[in-house]
């Protein structure tokens, strides 16, 4: 049985704030249950409220005033009191803790003569809660996939918050596992999860289901991701978040051209918005993506506009 927002909360992260932070959130969840089950995340800034938030919208606790020594403890928590050990993995301004849960941080910079930055002093967190949806994939594989060609390359698009990764992470999950509806095999799949958000990797494993055939290289940019699990692990579908410039578009297209399936998201409207910009224009001109599922908010997040063949 899958857990509940609040029992991911009570058991993965207010263990990590100080004892009136946690105090102050479970009142507010005894108070209202059912709206504590939609939290998409907790912000705690020094010297401000703490602030739940939720789809489109958020929650101010003006009784609870987050103070610098509630800041201290969470990051002691979170980095068992070993801060210096994590400095590289909060470069990318975030840390990853069990569950899969990805703690956004921000604070005071401190610029190096050799042109390094690093996060010296924490002001305030982002608690982002890993969440999976299952089979919402189900439906749509049927038309993404054929009997003799198995899956077909697929483009993910849609604005922000609107479901893509979650569309990936279960993609990855049915094609780990085949789906006899539609005839389709076990397949071998690589996950290139450069911002820790399909697989959510904790020590490297992820905490979130991607299937049981799925190689992941998390917090590796996508490019050199795709030429390294195309070198080593032999896959059979590459699965990767957010294309972004030429250096992606031609790690993609390589992959293509060796018999690889690739799936990706990319930020759009819609094709015509895709169309627009140069280097998913070029992947979408040349034919290596032949088919695209849209995503929109229209009703809901997860809303499906279009699934079907790029024409």
């Amino acid at each position: 049985m899958s857990k509940t927002v609040t029992g991911v909360l009570r058991q993965d992260i207010m263990p990590l704030y100080s004892s009136r932070v946690r105090n102050a959130l479970a009142a507010w969840i005894d108070r209202y249950p059912h709206q504590a089950e939609a939290i998409q995340e907790i912000r705690l800034r020094t010297g401000l409220p703490l602030c739940i938030g939720f789809s489109g919208r958020d929650a101010v606790l003006h009784d609870l005033i987050v103070s610098g020594t509630d800041i201290e403890k969470t990051l002691s928590l979170i980095t068992d009191c070993s801060y210096y050990a994590l400095e590289d993995e909060f470069k990318g301004g975030y840390i990853t803790i069990p569950g899969g849960h990805r703690v956004g941080l921000s604070g005071q910079m401190i610029a190096y003569t050799n042109g390094e930055h690093k996060l010296r002093y924490v002001s305030a967190f982002c608690f982002r809660i890993a969440r999976e949806v299952k089979s919402v994939a189900e439906n749509i594989v049927p038309e993404l996939s054929s009997p003799d060609t198995g899956i077909a390359s697929t483009l993910i698009i849609s604005p922000p918050g609107c479901g893509k990764t979650t569309f990936l992470r279960d993609l990855c999950r049915i094609l780990g596992n085949g789906l006899d509806a539609c005839k389709l095999p076990p397949a071998q799949v690589a996950i290139v999860d450069e911002r820790s958000e399909i697989a959510a990797c904790y020590g490297g494993a992820p905490q979130l289901d991607v299937g049981p055939r799925a190689d992941i290289l998390d917090r590796c940019p996508k490019a050199k991701g795709i030429n390294m699990l195309l070198r080593s692990m032999n896959p059979e579908v590459i699965v990767t978040d957010e294309l972004g410039g030429e250096e992606d578009a031609r790690a993609v297209a390589m992959a293509l051209s060796g018999g690889v399936k690739v799936i990706a998201s990319c930020h759009g409207k819609d094709l015509d918005d895709i169309r627009s910009k140069p280097y998913s224009a070029w992947l979408v001109s040349r034919g290596y993506f032949t088919k695209a599922l849209i995503l929109s908010k229209r009703n809901g997040p997860g809303t499906i506009e279009f699934v079907g063949d790029i024409k």
